[in-house]
Formats: C-alpha cells, sequence, structure tokens
C-alpha cells in the first residue's frame, strides 16, 4: 500500500477520493439508522452534497483517456438523475421510490464506480496493489 500515490496525485483526484470515501461512510451510517429522523435527513443531505463532489469531482479527472471522457463517466450523469430523483420523490411523499432512487445512488454511482476504479492501472489500484 502506498498513500504516496494519492499524495502525489492531481487536486481533481484527490477531491474524488475524500468525497467518495466520505460518502460512502454517510451512506453505510445513513442506512443503519432509522429512517425519517432528524438524524436521517441530516446524514442524508450531506451524503448528497459528498456525492455531488464526488460527480463534479470525476469531470475533472481524466488522466487515462488523453484528455477525454471514458466510459467510467458514465456515472457522473447517473448521479445527477439519482440525486434529482431521490428529492423529488421525497417531497412527492412517494418513500419506496425515495429509497429506491437513494439505493440506486449509493450502489449504482457510488460502490459499482469505487469497485472500478480498483481496476489495474487506476490510482485506487496503485494506492492498495501497487
Amino acid at each position: 500500500m502506498s498513500i504516496d500515490v494519492l499524495l502525489n496525485a492531481s487536486p481533481a483526484i484527490q477531491m474524488h477520493t475524500a468525497a467518495a470515501f466520505t460518502a460512502l461512510g454517510l451512506g453505510i451510517a445513513m442506512f443503519v439508522r432509522k429512517k425519517g429522523t432528524r438524524s436521517h435527513k441530516m446524514i442524508g443531505r450531506i451524503f448528497v452534497v459528498f456525492m455531488l463532489l464526488t460527480a463534479i469531482s470525476a469531470l475533472f479527472i481524466r488522466q487515462l483517456n488523453d484528455g477525454q471522457f471514458s466510459w467510467i463517466h458514465l456515472f457522473v450523469p447517473l448521479s445527477f438523475y439519482a440525486i434529482a430523483e431521490l428529492f423529488f420523490y421525497i417531497r412527492k411523499g412517494n418513500i419506496k421510490k425515495h429509497e429506491k432512487a437513494v439505493k440506486g445512488l449509493f450502489f449504482g454511482a457510488l460502490l459499482i464506480p469505487g469497485f472500478l476504479s480498483f481496476l489495474p492501472g487506476r490510482t485506487m489500484w496503485h494506492v492498495f496493489f501497487g
């Protein structure tokens, strides 16, 4: 394990990594706590902020594709869509669809690309296995 790889990475990668790991912790906390409470709502709002930071910072990470977007950037609009959807459904009072949107955001826009960031050649692969 070499944290130096991350410390020497671009500011976008550092911000993206910090935001993603923070969102991961908040997401786990949100799922294990009782739903509908004041703390659940606060953690949820902060989780969304960190997911937005994660998605926006991803737009500035283009080292592996000659400055262009890569296929993993498809998770950015997915994040924006899921965030809009979760707010839309909670305001409509549709808890089931809100919960589905949050799970989609957590699993589909955080965990899946998070696992993909450990593919050989990516920064997290170098941090943990390089």
